[in-house]
């Protein structure tokens, strides 16, 4: 801890700890890298609680049955689980924000689709959960990692639970999201433009999110 304190500089203006309200601002806002973790974590929840929503919908439409939507369903957070081991120790080893952008992009390439190829749905719904898994477990460790390479040990309790706070509030704006899209525009027009959010939202992540030099 004195080691990382010592390569910190000091927690704000006036050498003091930041409060959780200046901790709160900095984390949404002011700091680029903090910013670029928070809206990226906020997308990729908002995306999983769009797909559950949204999937189940869209592929018995297609004539699949509520088993084989169980298993499509499910095929993306037990890969998205799985792959958060080997995904963070890459994220130690070539750093946050390559794994961050890729995994957005990969994430938005599952969402089209879904989106454009529904003549074989079952295959469809597959080859997207196997897309969205893997985006997701490159995502997920990499934004955990990345905020405590930029909040001091002085404040960093706060930034995580700043960080926290948006992310699982993506989950939230999704099937709010994804209720009244589908509504208005369809089912397939909802998931389109969540790919295009997802997109955009990695390339954020591209320019905000910086990676610390590495001794």
């Amino acid at each position: 801890m004195a080691l990382e304190l010592a390569r910190h500089p000091a927690p704000g203006p006036d050498g003091g700890t930041i409060g959780p309200a200046a901790a709160f601002v900095r984390t949404s806002w002011r700091d680029r890298s903090l910013r670029g973790a928070a809206q990226a974590g906020l997308v990729n929840n908002l995306n999983d609680g769009l797909t559950w929503g949204v999937f189940p919908l869209l592929f018995t439409e297609h004539g699949l049955g509520l088993a084989t939507v169980g298993v499509v369903k499910g095929l993306y957070p037990i890969l998205w689980g799985i792959g958060q081991i080997p995904a963070g120790h890459l994220a130690d080893r070539i750093g946050r924000r390559p794994l961050v952008v890729t995994g957005m992009l990969v994430q938005s390439a599952g969402l089209v689709l879904a989106a454009a190829l529904l003549d074989t749905p079952l295959l469809v719904g597959v080859l997207s959960a196997v897309a969205l898994g893997a985006g997701t477990a490159l995502v997920h460790p990499a934004l955990i990692a990345s905020v405590p390479d930029h909040a001091h040990p002085a404040w960093r309790a706060n930034a995580l639970g700043t960080y926290r706070f948006w992310r699982v509030i993506g989950y939230a704006a999704g099937a709010l999201a994804a209720g009244l899209l589908a509504d208005t525009l369809g089912l397939r027009v909802t998931i389109v433009a969540a790919a295009v959010l997802t997109a955009g939202s990695g390339l954020l992540a591209a320019r905000w999110i910086t990676d610390p030099a590495r001794a």
